[in-house]
Order: C-alpha cells, then sequence, then structure tokens
C-alpha cells in the first residue's frame, strides 16, 4: 500500500514531566475535525515525549545518513495539514534501509500496513482495538473457520509489533540516560502504540484459542499453541523490559502479564484469565506554553467556582480560545441538574431495594410461621392416631375399671394440650392478619414512590429535550461535545428505564406477598375446622382413656421392679469385664516388651556381623581373597531382594508390634547377605582393574555405614518409627552395577541362549566360507578377463592357494561342528543341550568367539586377494590374513580340545584339519611372496655420471631413511602391542600382573579364550661391517677418497 515519502512519527501531549523539552522538538498544532479522519494510517501517539522525526525521503537523500532534529527544527506533518506528498511504496526506500533509522522505518511502515490491512478486512474493530466480548464474538461469527482465519491474522499482526519492538532494543540502550535522550526517544516513541495494539491483542488472542478448542481437537491446534507460546514469552519479555525504562514510566502503565501462558486443554483456565489493560495517565497542564502551540487547556478565573472541564476542551481548548460563554455555562448547569436527578434517582433506587428487602424478609418470616403450624398440624394428627390405637387397647380391658380412670386424666391432659395449641394457633392467625394490613400499607408507599419516580423520569426527559436543543445549537462548534453528552443523556435514560422495570418487578413481588397472605387465611380457616372436628373425637374418647390409667401405673410399677433387678446384674458383669481387661492389658504390655527383646537381640546380632563384614575391607590378611563379579552380582540381586522382605516386614511391625516374626527373620536374612555383598565385594575388588576396584570398595563401606544405621535404629523404640530400609538399596544397586561392568563382555547373551548362539556362529561361520569360496572364483574369472601373462599367471597361482585354503578351513569347520556335537551329547548327561552350554558358559564363549574369528578371518582374506587383483591392495595384507587365519583355526582346535576325548578320532581328524589350513596358509603366503617378487620391477641402479661427492649424498639420505624407517618400524610395534593388549582385555583374557603390582594376585585364565602368540619384538642384530654388505641390502661399499 502506498505511503507519503516523507513521514513523521508525531507524539502529542504536555510538556514532558522529566523536564524541558528537549532542544529541536516542538509540538505539532493540533488537526483539524475534518483532518481527523486521516489518521487511520499515521496514528499520532498522544504520549509524554516530544515530537522527533525520522525522515525518509526519496532518491535525494544521502544514503548511510540519519536526520535527526536539530535546533529550531520544525516537525512536518503533511499527512495532517500539508498537501499530499508523493506516493511511493514501503520498500522504495534502499537508500536509508542500512542507517541507525531506516531498519527501523522499514518495519515501522510495514506494520502499518499491517494494522491498514486488519481494520480494511475487520472493520468492526476500531483503530484503538478495543471492543467488547459481544463484538468480538460477532467478528469471529460461528464458523470455526472463520475463527481459524481471524486468529493467524491477529497473529501476524502481533509479530509485526513485537518485531519492532525487538528491532528497537537491539539499536538502543537499554540505560536510562539513553531512553531520556532525543534520539532514543525517537526511537522509543512508537512503541507506546505498540503496547497499546498488544495488550487487547493478546486479549483477544487468548479468547479465540479457548473457542478453537472447545470445536477442534488438541492435536489439530499444536501450532496455534507453539506460536501463541512465542508471542506470549516474547511479549511478557517487551513489557518486562519496557517497565523498566523511565521513559515508559512517565508516560503509561504497562500491565503484567503472568508468570506462565494459559492452558488451552483446560477449559476452566479461561475463568483465571485477567484482560491486561493499558493506562496512559492524564497531565496536569504547566502554566506557560510555547507561542507556537495550540493551548491545551484554559482554567476559569480564580474568582470564580472551579468547574471541571470536559474531554473536549483538554484536548482542543475553547472554540474561540477565550472565556467559557453563556451557552457552556448553561450546558454546565444543565449537568449539575441531571448530576442532581442522578443521585435522587440512586437514592430512590437505593429505598425501593430496602423496602423490597424488608417485604422479602417478612415474607420469608411468615412462610417460616406457616411451616410451623403446618408441623403443629402434622404433630397433633399424629397425636390422635396414637390416641386411637390406645382406645383400642383400652377397649379389651372393659372389665377393669379402676384403670379407665388413669387414662381418662391422660386423655384430659392431652385435650388441654390440644386446646392451648389452638389457642396459639389462633393467635397466630391474628398476627398474620396484622402483618398482611401492615404489608398492604407499605405497598401503597411502595405505589406513591413509584409515582415520584415517574415524576421523575418526566422531569428527565424535560431536561434532555433541553439539553437536545442546547447542544443542537452548539453542534457546529463541538461535535465531539454533543456526541459525548448525547451519550451521558442516553445511558441516563437506559438507566432510568432500568430502574422502572425494577420498581414493576417489586410491585409484582408485593402482589405476590398479597396473595401469599390470602392463602395462608384460607389455610388457617381449615385448621380452625379440623381442630374442631379433633376436639369432638376427643370428648367422644376422654371417657376410655380415663379407664386405662390404674392399668398404665401396674405396668409401671413392675417395669420399676424389672429395671432395679437388671441394673444390678449388669453392674456385677461391668466390674468383671473391668478386671478381664486390665489383665489383658497387662499381658499385651508384657508381649510387646518380649517381641521387642527379641527383636533387638536380633538386630544387635546382626550389626555384629555387619561390623565384622566392615572390618574385612582394611584386612590386611583379605587381600589374598578373590571372588568372581558373577558370584558377586548374585549375592547383590539376593540382598536387594532382602531389603524389599525387610520393608514389608518393617511396615507390618509398625502397624502390629504385637508379631515380629516377619520383622526378625527379614532382618536376619538382610544382615548375612549384606555382608556376604560387602565380603564378595572387596574379594572382587582384588581382581579389578583400580578405578573400578576403588569404587566398588567405597560402594561396600557405604552399603556396610547404610546398614549398620539402620540395624541401630531398629534397636531404640524412638528411632524404629525412622527407620528406613530402602536407604540400602541405592549402595546395593551401586555394586549389582559395578558387579555388571566387571563380568567378562565376549558375549552379551542369557545363559539360556549361549547354545542358540554356538549353532547359530558355527552356521555362519559356514555360509561365510562358502561365501568366500563363491567370491574366490568369481574373482578368478574377473582376473583371467582383466590380466594376461605374467600377471594372469602370478594372479590364478595366489587365488588357487587361497581356494586350496577355503576348502581346507571348511572342512575343519565341519569337522569342529562334528566333535562339539560329540563333546555335548558324552558331557551333558541328563541334561539337556542348552543346560550343558549355560553349565560351561566360559567354554561357550570361547567356542563362539573362535568361530567368529575363523569366519571373519576368511572374508577379510576374500576381500585381500580382490584388492591384490584389482591393484588395489597389497600383498601383505595377504600375509597377514592367512597369519589371522592360522592362529584363528589354532583358537578352534584349543577349545574343541578342552572337552573332547583324547581318542576321539573327530578330535584326530580336526587335528589333521588344522595342519592342512596351515600348510594351505603357509602355501598362500609362499605364493605372495614369489608373485610379489616376480611382478616388483627391480630397477638397476645407474651410477653413471655421478661424482664421489653425490654418491656420499645419496648414500648418507639413504641411511636416514634407513633410520627413520626402523624408528617407524618401532612406533608400529608398540602401536600393535597396545592394540593387541586391548584385544585381549575386550577378548576377556587377563594376564598376570606385572611387576609394578606385587598385591595383586593373578588371575587364572579363562578356558575357551584364545591367546594370540606374544607381542612380536624387534631382533637384535649386531652391526655389520661395511665389508659385509652385500647386493641383498640394497647398498655397496664404498671405497674413501682425500681429496
Amino acid at each position: 500500500m502506498p505511503v507519503a515519502s516523507s513521514w513523521a512519527l508525531t507524539t502529542r501531549r504536555g510538556p514532558s514531566p522529566s523536564g524541558p523539552m528537549p532542544s529541536g522538538c516542538r509540538f505539532p498544532a493540533a488537526p483539524s475535525s475534518a483532518g481527523s479522519s486521516a489518521t487511520s494510517s499515521t496514528r499520532s501517539f498522544e504520549m509524554g515525549t516530544p515530537t522527533c522525526c525520522m525522515t525518509a525521503s526519496g532518491t535525494g537523500a544521502t544514503s548511510g545518513r540519519s536526520e535527526t532534529c536539530g535546533p529550531g527544527a520544525e516537525v512536518p506533518n503533511t499527512s495532517l495539514t500539508g498537501p499530499p506528498a508523493p506516493e511511493i511504496s514501503s520498500p522504495s526506500v534502499p537508500g536509508h534501509l542500512h542507517d541507525r533509522y531506516g531498519q527501523l522505518v522499514n518495519i515501522y511502515t510495514k506494520l502499518l500496513l499491517t494494522k491498514i490491512s486488519f481494520h480494511l478486512k475487520h472493520p468492526e474493530f476500531p483503530a484503538g482495538l478495543e471492543v467488547t466480548d459481544e463484538v468480538l464474538e460477532k467478528a469471529a461469527g460461528t464458523d470455526v473457520n472463520n475463527v481459524f482465519q481471524l486468529t493467524v491474522e491477529m497473529f501476524d499482526y502481533m509479530d509485526c509489533a513485537l518485531k519492532l519492538s525487538e528491532s528497537v532494543f537491539r539499536q538502543l540502550n537499554t540505560a536510562i540516560a539513553v531512553s531520556q535522550m532525543s534520539s532514543g526517544q525517537c526511537r522509543l516513541a512508537p512503541l507506546i502504540q505498540v503496547i497499546q495494539d498488544c495488550s487487547p491483542l493478546y486479549h483477544y488472542t487468548v479468547k479465540l484459542m479457548f473457542k478453537l478448542h472447545s470445536c477442534l481437537p488438541a492435536d489439530t491446534l499444536q501450532g496455534h499453541r507453539d506460536r501463541f507460546h512465542e508471542q506470549f514469552h516474547s511479549l511478557r519479555n517487551f513489557f518486562r523490559r519496557a517497565s523498566d525504562m523511565l521513559y515508559f514510566k512517565r508516560l503509561i502503565q504497562i500491565p503484567r502479564l503472568p508468570e506462565g501462558p494459559p492452558n488451552f486443554l483446560r477449559a476452566s483456565a479461561l475463568a483465571e484469565h485477567i484482560k491486561p489493560v493499558v493506562v496512559i495517565p492524564e497531565e496536569a497542564p504547566e502554566d506557560e506554553e510555547p507561542e507556537n502551540l495550540i493551548e491545551i487547556s484554559s482554567g476559569p478565573p480564580a474568582a470564580e467556582p472551579a468547574v471541571v472541564a470536559d474531554l473536549f476542551e483538554q484536548t482542543f481548548g475553547p472554540p474561540n480560545g477565550s472565556m467559557k460563554d453563556d451557552r457552556d455555562l448553561q450546558i454546565e448547569t444543565l449537568k449539575r441538574e441531571v448530576e442532581m436527578l442522578r443521585t435522587e434517582l440512586d437514592k430512590i433506587q437505593l429505598e425501593a431495594q430496602r423496602y423490597m428487602a424488608q417485604l422479602k424478609g417478612q415474607v420469608n418470616a411468615l412462610e417460616a410461621e406457616l411451616e410451623e403450624q403446618r408441623k403443629q398440624k402434622q404433630k397433633a394428627l399424629v397425636d390422635n392416631e396414637q390416641l386411637r390405637h390406645e382406645v383400642a387397647r383400652l377397649r379389651a380391658a372393659q372389665l377393669e375399671g379402676e384403670r379407665h380412670q388413669g387414662l381418662r386424666e391422660e386423655a384430659e391432659k392431652k385435650a388441654s394440650a390440644t386446646e392451648a395449641r389452638y389457642n396459639k394457633l389462633k393467635e397466630k392467625h391474628s398476627e398474620l392478619i396484622t402483618t398482611h394490613a401492615e404489608l398492604l400499607r407499605k405497598n401503597a408507599d411502595t405505589a406513591k414512590q413509584l409515582t415520584v419516580t415517574q415524576q421523575s423520569q418526566e422531569e428527565v426527559a424535560r431536561v434532555k429535550e433541553q439539553l437536545a436543543f442546547q447542544v443542537e445549537q452548539v453542534k457546529r462548534e463541538s461535535e465531539m461535545k454533543l456526541e459525548e453528552q448525547s451519550d451521558q443523556l442516553e445511558k441516563l435514560k437506559r438507566e432510568l428505564e432500568a430502574k422502572a422495570g425494577e420498581l414493576v418487578r417489586a410491585q409484582a413481588a408485593l402482589s405476590h406477598v398479597e396473595q401469599s397472605g390470602l392463602e395462608l387465611s384460607s389455610r388457617l380457616d381449615a385448621l380452625s375446622a379440623e381442630k374442631d372436628t379433633l376436639s369432638s373425637v376427643v370428648r367422644q374418647r376422654q371417657a376410655e382413656l380415663v379407664a386405662a390409667q390404674s392399668l398404665v401405673r401396674e405396668k409401671e410399677a413392675a417395669l420399676d421392679q424389672e429395671q432395679q433387678r437388671s441394673s444390678r446384674e449388669r453392674d456385677e458383669l461391668q466390674a468383671r469385664l473391668a478386671d478381664k481387661e486390665s489383665q489383658e492389658q497387662g499381658l499385651q504390655c508384657r508381649l510387646l516388651d518380649e517381641q521387642f527383646a527379641m527383636l533387638r537381640g536380633t538386630a544387635a546380632e546382626a550389626e555384629r556381623i555387619l561390623q565384622d563384614a566392615v572390618g574385612k575391607l582394611d584386612d590386611p590378611l583379605h587381600l589374598r581373597c578373590t571372588s568372581s563379579p558373577d558370584y558377586l552380582v548374585s549375592r547383590a540381586q539376593a540382598a536387594l531382594d532382602a531389603v524389599s522382605a525387610l520393608e514389608k516386614g518393617h511396615a507390618q511391625y509398625l502397624i502390629s508390634r504385637a508379631d515380629t516374626s516377619a520383622l526378625v527373620a527379614a532382618l536376619t536374612r538382610f544382615s548375612h547377605l549384606a555382608a556376604d555383598t560387602i565380603v564378595h565385594g572387596s574379594a572382587t575388588s582384588h581382581l579389578a582393574p583400580t578405578d573400578p576396584a576403588d569404587r566398588l570398595i567405597d560402594t561396600c563401606r557405604e552399603c556396610g555405614v547404610r546398614a549398620l544405621e539402620l540395624v541401630r535404629q531398629l534397636q531404640d523404640q524412638q528411632a524404629l518409627l525412622r527407620a528406613r530400609p530402602s536407604l540400602v538399596q541405592t549402595p546395593l544397586q551401586g555394586i549389582l552395577q559395578l558387579g555388571q561392568e566387571l563380568k567378562p563382555k565376549i558375549l552379551d547373551v542369557r545363559q539360556e541362549e549361549l547354545g542358540a548362539v554356538v549353532d547359530k556362529e558355527m552356521a555362519a561361520t559356514s555360509a561365510a566360507i562358502e561365501d568366500a569360496v563363491r567370491r574366490i572364483e568369481d574373482v578368478m574369472n574377473q582376473a583371467r578377463h582383466a590380466s594376461s601373462g605374467v600377471k594372469l599367471e602370478v594372479n590364478e597361482r595366489i587365488l588357487n592357494s587361497c581356494t586350496d585354503l577355503m576348502k581346507a578351513i571348511r572342512l575343519l569347520v565341519t569337522t569342529s561342528t562334528s566333535l562339539q556335537k560329540e563333546i555335548v551329547e558324552s558331557g551333558r548327561g541328563a541334561a539337556t543341550q542348552q543346560e550343558f552350554y549355560a553349565k560351561n558358559s566360559r567354554w561357550t564363549e570361547g567356542l563362539i568367539s573362535a568361530s567368529k574369528a575363523v569366519g571373519w578371518g576368511a572374508t577379510q582374506l576374500v576381500e585381500s586377494a580382490d584388492r591384490v587383483v584389482l591393484h588395489t591392495g597389497k600383498y601383505e595384507e595377504l600375509i597377514v590374513c592367512s597369519h589371522e587365519i592360522a592362529a584363528s583355526t589354532a583358537q578352534l582346535v584349543a577349545a574343541s580340545k578342552v572337552k573332547a576325548d583324547k581318542h576321539s578320532p573327530h578330535l584326530s581328524r580336526l587335528q589333521e584339519c588344522s595342519r592342512a589350513v596351515n600348510e594351505m596358509a603357509a602355501s598362500v603366503v609362499a605364493s605372495t611372496r614369489s608373485g610379489q617378487e616376480q611382478i616388483e620391477d627391480r630397477d638397476t641402479m645407474d651410477f653413471s655420471g655421478l661424482s664421489l661427492i653425490k654418491l656420499k649424498k645419496q648414500e648418507m639420505e639413504t641411511q636416514v631413511r634407513v633410520l627413520e624407517l626402523e624408528k617407524t618400524l618401532e612406533v608400529e610395534r608398540v602401536r600393535l602391542g597396545e592394540l593387541r593388549k586391548q584385544h585381549y582385555m575386550l577378548a576377556g583374557a587377563v594376564g598376570t600382573p606385572g611387576a609394578d603390582e606385587p598385591g595383586r594376585p593373578s588371575a587364572v585364565p579363562r578356558g575357551g579364550t584364545s591367546k594370540k602368540p606374544p607381542l612380536a619384538q624387534k631382533p637384535s642384530v649386531a652391526p655389520r661391517q661395511d665389508q659385509q654388505l652385500d647386493k641383498k641390502d640394497g647398498s655397496y661399499a664404498a671405497p674413501l677418497v682425500n681429496y
């Protein structure tokens, strides 16, 4: 959208509260009413900073410079008063995009374009974005797609505003001194409007997000929630930084957002949301103003009474800049009258509410009395029914005339009571009649007050007509004031109508109360008739009730005698029960003491056991004891299970202290297992490396300390409640983890899977050898097509020897598999094959390792042969692979011989196959070396044309090269030794400790694991004399000549 090429960001307010205005900054003249509508695209910020301009001129501006306000400079405001400037698009100012203000101008222009586009799409939102929730619901509509789109547009609007604030804070130091400088205020001025826009936008987005979550699933709105959370944190950071700056503190009250964003997944969180409100405090005008400024407000003379100026006068001043005329005085008089009428109306409303409350209280009291009368009626009916039953029982005893007199007297008493209740009902009825009369009088008074209120409404209507006539006269001069007064009068009218409605409702309530009084009167009449009926019934049966009196007295005497006898028996039984309870309490206390004594003795014994185990950690005699990580792991796991049982026993004892059997048994088992774990942990550390051994010792000591603390707590009744057996689990788990780490890592499989792994690895080895034979044949066919002559002969010889070696290895693996099956069948007995492998896990692991090594060596040999044929590899690779295959087959034979019978025919065939493999490997080495000698060209050295000096120089260079190669050979040998050492460690073969560790006992080598030949050392050869050199050494004796 095109904008003006020269524009200004202006702020319009009174003088700055922080002091005088900066030099060169002026307030622009207030726009006229006709030009105020044009400010939708260029917003004037009515805040507390002086006006500073950021001008982005057209192509004539100098690139890289920022125009600041100099002394006496006037701020252009062509968007309000001057002629329209030529319109260009916002991105057409590339000359200023790299200076201090150009980027901010570009971002702010984009923000204005976004704001204008938003208002064009949604005209129901005013320029200040402040609308009610009803308007927001109307703008969003009922279609969820429209709500979704409106939310996205508000997110875009918020992004543009937050981008401007971030750009300003990046360029501006947030120190207070910088924010009070003119250059800093020029950057900060637009952020005031950003704060005013972001506050309602945040509120609307929260409302719309809750509405979307009520209509759509949560997964669909995940993107909306992520974007809202990012904007929430950016907006909260922006408000926090802005509120800390002195510039904003004097101009605007910035709201504070909550610590976290709302939870849209919980619908009730909407009630917790508080709308952030931005407040701009009104400032009192100063006495002196610059001559070129329009007066903001003018006060009345000191002699006249002070009158508060309205919003129109505060903003633009009086129409002619002079004192108030008669019309203004009349308007103010009418306003005061309206305020008086409003006060009187409020008083009438309060009085009506008070009367209504009194009437409601009286109605409630009458209803309570009516309910009491109803209860008394029900009670009288119940008494009547009881009397009827008593008369029926007394008819059977008509022969006993003496008893009838007592019943007759009791009936007289009940009749007198019924008469008294009837008198009370009559009195209540008279009181209700009196109350009804009072309510009627109050209703008349309320009607009179309603008449007065209606007269007040008529007077207010007449005043409103006069105000409308007078406001119409001044409409041409102050249209804004007229609209405000009209709104106030409309509001008063609505309030009066509301009060009238309340009075109508009060009248309806009074009529309801009157109707309730009539109903009460009818009910009282019915009760009187019913009372007469009851009185006649009582008189008829009074004679029968008197006759039953004597019978009741006899029954009461017999009942008294029976109660006395029962009381004596009850006292005797209670005394016996108290004795039994005291004896039981004594036995219970004795049982608890004995149970705790048993627990304390068990805990003391457990403490001695644990102290003995902890003492073994520092005992020199215990250094020669060793243990395996597997056994340590089993002990630690058993100790952990004992801790769980101890927790259960402790919990049961706390519930019922009369039974300590579970706790004593668990404590006994725990103490032995914990002590066993500590002792075996110390023994295992003697074979472990230094760092794991130290960590294992520390963990065992920590386990002992915690276990001792636990058993000591179990010996004290006060500390018994605070005992926590679970604290011992942490060091036990640490011991268990260290034991797992110290276990050999040849195979990370369970013992029950070892048999399947053996079969799988042997099958994989056979498959690898078969594949190697096929690949060698393919390589041979490829070599026949790609080479000829000597190279073809050498390649065929090498590949044939490799093929023979693969066949020998295949035969060896087949024989080894047959021998393995024989070993398993002869050694497993009644156990299964899986159980045999699990029982001999070390031997099984060695067999698996050897099988893997054979298969890997065959694969590497084929790959090396392929590279040699293709001239991309070295002949030495074939030699090394052959040696590795020979070592791997020797490991496989050694692993098989461990469990095999010496007289087994399969073992003899396996040894023959092993010798054949060694021969074939030697054949491959011989073929490779002969082929290498046959193919490599030996360059004859040409010494013609060389002087003695050059020959001597080449000799010295050759000696240097020989020394370098020897040094490289030594380094590579050391590296080879380290590699083999690491291979032994990974394979689980731990060698004997060196001389520097005399205290460490030697580890027993694991059966079935492969051992490679010792590290190759450089042979010590005596240096040759000059006459001993021959041609094979590649050097010749040179005579020394003196020049």
